[in-house]
């Protein structure tokens, strides 16, 4: 079972001043269509990344739909970070139910 976190839960974490970090998984050109603030590690990167992902503090990752990043969730798990969650439904669920005005591709 991987780990989720709603899109409500962490609009809720960002308007509660909740401290966290967000990854977003996606490739550079998705990211610049269309980003929730997070910090960019695409995915084909995350193992030569893994000293950028906190390790003191819940950790969202996402993608589009939800699918890459529970994937990495899953990765992140078997490197010992229990500290990871997966943004289920992606950016198209926070498109969709939080911000309406950001463009979906």
């Amino acid at each position: 079972m991987i780990p989720e976190v709603t899109v409500v839960e962490l609009k809720e974490m960002v308007d509660n001043g909740d401290e966290f970090q967000i990854i977003d998984v996606r490739e550079p050109f998705e990211f610049e269509m269309v980003n929730i603030g997070a910090q960019l590690i695409p995915m084909g990167t995350i193992p030569d990344n893994i000293h950028e992902i906190a390790t003191d503090k819940k950790v969202i990752i996402h993608c589009k739909s939800g699918a890459r990043s529970a994937n990495i969730v899953q990765f992140l798990k078997t490197k010992g970070l229990n500290n990871v969650y997966n943004l289920k439904g992606g950016i198209f669920a926070w498109i969709d139910q939080i911000d309406q005005t950001l463009p979906k591709y």
